[in-house]
């Protein structure tokens, strides 16, 4: 849970969005060995245990195999500095490097929902009519990120948002304003 203190990823996944539309044969999921015991309230959240893990490969083996998955698609994730942190401290290990676009749906419903200071994954999705399914395992998280993803896009259309290159900066001005407002 802490990157910067040597967490390790230990499940990985996504889904692939085209057209609006998530396309349910093309997912990617994978467990990962941390090469590590796995901290008990990280168990806690997750739910992965150490013998779950124990066969699989290292993120070594599985970052690269993400990587292929994702090529040059825009990435989305809830929270993405949070996933970003610990996907780049293993680039250099890994031999690759994710330089994808980025959009965080917290961030972009920080735009939409304003009015709001409740901008957790749940919160989100109860707002946009998301049900919430196998929560807190990598490909449950993606699919319900996904779902939220398709909600905002239809909000940021009508808010005058309708390039990736107006997305990008609009998750930009928000991480400023977010900054600012923890000042106060």
């Amino acid at each position: 849970l802490r990157p910067s203190q040597g967490d390790e990823i230990v499940s990985i996944a996504g889904v692939r969005i085209v057209n609006r539309r998530i396309l349910s044969g093309e997912s990617f999921t994978r467990l990962v060995n941390p090469k590590r015991p796995i901290p008990k309230l990280a168990t806690h959240i997750h739910g992965i245990t150490n013998t779950q893990v124990q066969d699989s490969s290292p993120i070594q083996v599985v970052l690269p195999q993400f990587k292929a998955f994702t090529g040059n698609a825009v990435l989305v994730a809830h929270n993405a500095a949070f996933d970003m942190k610990f996907i780049q401290l293993k680039e250099t290990e890994a031999g690759i490097e994710f330089d994808n676009p980025v959009l965080d749906v917290l961030l972009l419903s920080v735009y939409i929902h304003d009015h709001s200071k409740d901008h957790t994954l749940d919160t989100i999705a109860e707002r946009l009519g998301v049900e919430l399914s196998d929560r807190h395992s990598a490909l449950g998280d993606a699919l319900i990120t996904a779902q939220i993803f398709l909600g905002l896009m239809d909000l940021l259309e009508e808010a005058g948002i309708r390039t990736l290159g107006q997305a990008l900066e609009t998750s930009e001005k928000m991480v400023e304003v977010r900054k600012q407002q923890e000042v106060f």
